[in-house]
């Protein structure tokens, strides 16, 4: 059934892909009247989640982020679509970084970084990095179910140099390229929420508490790794601009969980910029009110 899925399915993405970017954002357009107007996709989830972290917004202001949300979460989508086929010139032209010396001073130092992001703006795109840098690039990510769907994305990703690997293969790999001594950049899009009873951390993530993942600084610890946070504007669409900010060169000189609260406000400074650009689906304040004793 997977292989029958996938022969049914890409051919639909790769038409899609090849489409002009006017057309494309066209095709958003019409995607958007079904995801949230015909078929309300987690419409309740998204008002939930916006109600809870901006309770001064009138219902209005709440109605109208929502809409510009649902507008960007299906440019999302066909852009991810559009990887398939996009010109390494075009993905630059429209995905452009404001600081890239922050990652090439840390080759002059022959370091290796946990880079760190949340799901906000744009994060398709960041693997043009590796065309102009010298890292390695490895990004953790969940496998699809299908195995067909899955290699494809693995595909694509490494038409620059860059590598997906699963949250278990994680420490194994980035121990091992180190043992190798290569100088590898690793993505981490850490605003996730982790189940609540194996979390090891709480803290409040836009004025609620929360579980929160710390296996990127725990990593960083571990194998002494650089921490770099990038933010994503949109400058209109289809067109973004990445700014670095080094969170620190040195982990161990910081107490436990102490980078991953600092991660977490950076991403609310982003969030209250322009919230339309966060992405409201996920349930990421469901363990509000399931805070263990030990955390209080």
């Amino acid at each position: 059934m997977q292989l029958i899925a996938y022969i049914l399915i890409y051919p639909v993405l790769w038409l899609i892909s090849i489409l002009p970017f006017r057309l494309l954002y066209a095709f958003s357009d019409f995607l958007y009247l079904f995801a949230y107007q015909i078929f309300g996709y987690r419409k309740s989830t998204v008002k939930t989640n916006l109600r809870l972290v901006f309770p001064n917004k009138s219902e209005q202001e709440i109605a109208k982020i929502t809409g510009q949300f649902y507008h960007h979460l299906c440019d999302m989508i066909v852009e991810s679509i559009k990887s398939l086929t996009i010109s390494e010139a075009a993905m630059k032209a429209r995905y452009k970084f404001t600081n890239i010396d922050v990652i090439k001073d840390f080759e002059t130092k022959n370091r290796s970084i946990i880079l760190m992001c949340a799901h906000y703006g744009s994060w398709e795109w960041i693997f043009i990095l590796q065309t102009y840098v010298k890292h390695k690039g490895y990004a953790i990510y969940k496998r699809l179910a299908n195995k067909y769907f899955d290699k494809l994305v693995r595909k694509i990703r490494a038409k620059y140099n860059s590598h997906l690997i699963t949250t278990k293969e994680t420490l194994a790999v980035l121990t091992e390229t180190q043992k190798k001594g290569e100088l590898t950049i690793n993505g981490f899009v850490s605003d996730q929420s982790p189940k609540a009873t194996k979390a090891f951390h709480w803290n409040e993530f836009m004025g609620i508490k929360v579980p929160m993942y710390t296996g990127a600084e725990m990593l960083a610890k571990k194998l002494d790794m650089a921490v770099v946070f990038f933010s994503v504007k949109r400058i209109k669409r289809g067109y973004y601009e990445t700014t670095f900010k080094t969170i620190t060169e040195t982990p161990n000189d910081f107490e436990n969980y102490e980078i991953t609260d600092i991660f977490f406000k950076l991403v609310e400074e982003q969030i209250l910029q322009a919230p339309q650009y966060y992405l409201w689906t996920h349930k990421r304040w469901k363990h509000r009110n399931r805070v263990p004793e030990n955390f209080k």
